[in-house]
């Protein structure tokens, strides 16, 4: 499964940078799904074998049986965050009414998700979408929380590492595409190098506290990065945060499923789930939110001798061609811009630094213990 997962992660970008600079246009990096989907659905349907874990209990209970306000309440809450700071600053202004009610809305739906499942109200504790009793157990929490800044070293770097050649080497889709392969064949290498060696030595803790130290190098690097900084340096720092990423990306699904009873394993590898996923969609739209926000701060105090206008400034940010960052515009215009640019992306680079110390204090705070450990896949 890491392997496919893996082999997609190298080709994914290249697809969709060759489909982005094609007459297809970048659509098609979405509407591909559709053939690949039509093309496999055979397999699903007459080669898969059948599996029914519960073949006692009918298909119309198992669907009462869903916590569907749990899922309504989880599904609003992730929606809402990612619209309020995609749209906040750059589309909308901060204190109009717009991200103001949508700000309320969530703190709302967070409080009545955290009372709903606690509780369990409309729903069972069995059955109820987040397994809340986890929380109250330390080696759980930890996990929970070193998975999620892990999966913020990734999720920054995979993202932000191709926009940075992008606008600082001039890349095509392509192209930057192909200079995010150090990090991303790294990455895969070490997720399954942990994998393969945490069921054989046991001990968890000593993976964590290493993926945290790689990782806080690597981002810290990255943050001191600028125009001027040697592509042969770039890959280095990749290639250190990537061997942190990748030693415990997955580690918590099977830690996880040996600390809990039998009966608990599936909530514990959706609990690692919504650290991992949850986290890395999270991140971003913090990271992006940033890069619109502090970019153009950064881009209109830089460029304040010039009449340039905030759309011009927003479609610079947005790699849309703009007057400010063309080839055959004013050379000392655009290297201001870029110069801005690149201060923006170091302070992105903070979150991955933040997520890579988390990692190591969550390490440090693990039970030294030796685990009966095997195989488990998830994310």
């Amino acid at each position: 499964m890491g392997l496919c997962w893996g082999t997609g992660c190298i080709l994914g970008p290249l697809i969709g940078g060759g489909f982005a600079v094609s007459s297809a246009t970048w659509r098609w990096a979405f509407y591909i799904n559709l053939p690949l989907a039509a093309a496999t659905s055979p397999i699903y349907v007459f080669l898969f074998p059948k599996y029914n874990p519960k073949s006692e209990v009918s298909g119309w209970t198992k669907l009462k049986q869903i916590d569907w306000v749990g899922a309504a309440f989880n599904a609003s809450l992730f929606t809402l965050f990612q619209i309020v700071l995609t749209f906040s600053g750059s589309t909308w202004k901060w204190n109009s009414a717009g991200p103001i009610t949508i700000w309320i809305l969530l703190g709302l739906i967070m409080i009545a998700w955290g009372f709903q499942q606690t509780y369990s109200i409309f729903t069972t504790p069995e059955h109820r979408l987040f397994p809340v009793q986890f929380v109250r157990s330390r080696s759980m929490l930890l996990l929970f929380i070193a998975t999620a800044g892990t999966s913020t070293g990734m999720s920054v770097a995979v993202y932000f590492l191709p926009l940075f050649f992008q606008f600082t080497r001039g890349d095509s889709a392509i192209q930057a595409a192909v200079r995010l392969l150090p990090f991303i064949c790294i990455f895969i290498f070490f997720v399954m190098l942990s994998g393969a060696l945490l069921p054989v030595i046991g001990r968890y803790q000593p993976f964590y506290i290493i993926s945290g130290i790689f990782l806080v190098t690597g981002a810290a690097l990255m943050h001191t990065v600028n125009a001027s900084t040697s592509t042969s340096e770039i890959y280095s720092f990749e290639v250190l945060m990537a061997i942190g990423a990748g030693f415990t990306m997955q580690s918590g699904y099977s830690i996880a499923a040996a600390k809990v009873q039998e009966h608990e394993i599936q909530s514990a590898i959706g609990f690692i789930n919504v650290a991992q996923i949850g986290t890395g969609a999270i991140c971003l739209s913090i990271a992006g939110n940033i890069f619109q926000n502090v970019g153009f701060i950064n881009v209109r105090n830089a460029l304040a001798s010039y009449s340039i206008s905030e759309s011009e400034i927003r479609a610079a940010l947005g790699g849309a061609q703009s007057v400010i960052l063309s080839s055959t515009g004013d050379a000392t215009m655009r290297k201001l811009a870029l110069d801005a640019i690149i201060q923006t992306m170091q302070s992105i680079w903070i979150l991955s630094l933040t997520g890579g110390a988390v990692v190591l204090v969550c390490g440090i705070l693990m039970r030294p213990e030796k685990l009966n450990l095997s195989m488990t896949a998830g994310g």
